[in-house]
């Protein structure tokens, strides 16, 4: 009886350690275990934008492309690819999966919610790992596609380097950019009655920026995006500019965010949480 009394006592151990592992958020294999799913979705939605990008440059910009013969002026085409990449952004955001995994896609914006505390540490390190790795992916892709002409100068993988103005004045206007986006994002999503046009807000920035911004630093307002052209393409001009303008320009933002509403008036790290899908988030912040 003894010996049986032993073992019992054992296994409920080895049970409860099991149980701990699977709903402590700083653990690595609970994170991998319960979320992988939302991590592949995050490496998806990167991975299509940058396919997306990498598709519309070879139709629009391409210098055998019909389209840049009918549009020979810079800022139309840029308008069109603009409107294009915001349309691809809401449709992301909108997307099952974008609807389920928050649609970060982008470190800095991971970044800032994990600042907020509505992302579980190992959880933000997944995402960001899989934002890098999505989007690098999404780039190969598009090579194997377009063979050649995602190296011609016209198109150049959709590389986002410094203008002819240089790397401080690519620095600022990322920062500027940045900034602007995280406040918008921030703001809309947090006020009840606008926050399900939160994705539209985003994706018509994108939209803007790339149409008035991008003679200025390429447009990236994320370094997995710069990253994911840069590595192919092995173009690595100005790459301090993009790990570091982007992540510094959404932090001010939440800063002033902070400022003015206070961390209480953050609810969820989701750029669209009006649906039924799972929220890793929501669990994360029932769990603290």
């Amino acid at each position: 009886m003894g010996t049986i009394e032993v073992q019992t006592e054992q296994e409920m151990e080895k049970r409860s350690e099991r149980v701990a592992v699977n709903v402590t958020p700083n653990s690595m294999r609970a994170a991998l275990k319960q979320h992988w799913l939302e991590y592949l979705m995050e490496a998806a939605e990167l991975g299509i934008f940058m396919i997306a990008a990498c598709l519309l440059a070879a139709v629009i910009d391409y210098s055998a492309s019909p389209v840049r013969q009918m549009l020979p002026n810079d800022f139309l085409r840029r308008g069109l690819f603009g409107l294009a990449m915001g349309l691809t952004a809401i449709a992301i955001v909108y997307s099952p999966w974008g609807k389920q995994s928050g649609a970060h896609f982008n470190p800095g914006v991971t970044l800032t919610f994990f600042r907020l505390g509505k992302v579980a540490p190992w959880d933000a390190f997944f995402y960001i790992i899989a934002q890098f790795a999505g989007g690098v992916l999404g780039v190969v892709f598009s090579a194997f596609v377009l063979g050649s002409i995602i190296a011609d100068p016209t198109v150049n993988y959709v590389a986002t380097i410094p203008g002819k103005e240089g790397p401080w004045v690519a620095f600022a206007a990322e920062l500027v950019i940045a900034f602007i986006l995280m406040a918008v994002v921030l703001t809309v999503s947090n006020t009840e009655r606008m926050a399900k046009y939160t994705g539209l807000f985003a994706g018509a920035l994108v939209a803007a920026f790339i149409m008035f911004e991008a003679p200025l630093s390429g447009m990236s307002m994320n370094p997995a995006r710069t990253l994911a052209s840069a590595l192919p393409g092995q173009i690595w001009n100005g790459l301090w500019v993009y790990f570091t303008a982007p992540i510094i320009g959404m932090q001010l933002a939440t800063s002033a965010y902070l400022a003015m509403k206070g961390a209480m008036r953050v609810a969820c790290a989701k750029l669209h949480h009006q649906n039924k899908k799972r929220c890793i988030f929501c669990e994360y912040h029932a769990r603290r």
